[in-house]
């Protein structure tokens, strides 16, 4: 039995008779979630373009913050099975605790898919005594399942890793490589997805090699090649701002650098602020 979260410590996991999983899912993040009474939840977090995370989150800040123990452990129906330690874990004091990447994630889920239960412990923040939190196999497999087919599906990007971009030129170069064409694409399938964005800014840059006015030329020319693409892909061009600025916004000390067209995407409630339109940014400037 679940202790109530004002207890100091002891075991936290759901029963035969409460444990869930429940599925949230759309093109841009799966999350698989299991209710942990008395401690908060457990979840299995896939956002587009990343992988599977875990993470144990609770408002009780019931472990001190810390090292912790993570072993894989059979439920009672199951004796006879030694627990198998999986590592230590690191326990924060915010309200996610126990944050696990990757691998540690995967080995989760699969012990779970065995029937097995995974268990962290880590000293209370109250005496001392042992926390231990568990998260149970009952009708785990069928919403993961779910959650496979939902992983499927996510989009090859999220917003951090394309609200911001750029793309690169050679010297005097306007042509369009296929790996830019491949950040293109992606800026797309985000774009058809999510009806939030409202602006797509387009700024085209040079180096200071040249005249001012080629530059300009240049940058300008740089800023269309992304921009037309865009729209042939079926982007709104009542969405795009196109913007040329020559040379006027460095983004380093290394011409390479500066070579570039950079695209920010505006979404619905975002603040633009005063950001100049430089760096990966491609922001506000002029």
């Amino acid at each position: 039995m679940a202790l109530p979260a004002s207890g100091f410590a002891g075991s936290y996991g759901a029963g035969i008779s409460n444990s869930q999983w429940y599925l949230a899912e759309s093109v841009f993040e799966c999350s698989l979630i299991h209710e942990v009474p008395g401690y908060g939840r457990a979840v299995f977090r896939h956002r587009a373009g990343e992988d599977v995370s875990f993470f144990l989150e609770s408002e009780s800040h019931l472990m001190r913050p810390g090292r912790g123990s993570l072993v894989v452990e059979a439920p009672p129906w199951r004796p006879g099975i030694a627990p198998r330690p999986v590592g230590t874990v690191d326990v924060s004091d915010g309200r996610r605790q126990v944050s696990l990447e990757t691998r540690y994630a995967v080995i989760l889920a699969q012990s779970l898919l065995n029937g097995m239960r995974p268990t962290v412990t880590r000293a209370s923040w109250y005496d001392g005594s042992p926390v231990r939190v568990q998260v149970s196999n009952i009708n785990f497999n069928g919403e993961y399942q779910r959650y496979r087919s939902c992983a499927t599906n996510l989009l090859p990007v999220n917003i951090d890793q394309i609200g911001r971009s750029r793309v690169l030129f050679a010297t005097g170069s306007k042509k369009l490589s296929a790996e830019d064409i491949e950040l293109l694409d992606n800026i797309v399938a985000y774009l058809r997805a999510d009806s939030t964005v409202e602006r797509v800014f387009v700024d085209g840059h040079t180096d200071d090699i040249g005249s001012r006015i080629d530059n300009r030329a240049l940058s300008e020319d740089r800023a269309n090649a992304v921009a037309d693409y865009l729209k042939n892909r079926g982007v709104d061009s009542n969405l795009i701002t196109v913007r040329a600025h020559g040379d006027q916004y460095p983004a380093s000390s290394q011409r390479a650098d500066n070579r570039r067209t950079t695209i920010r995407l505006q979404r619905e409630g975002d603040r633009p602020g005063l950001q100049q339109a430089n760096g990966y940014g491609g922001a506000s400037a002029g």
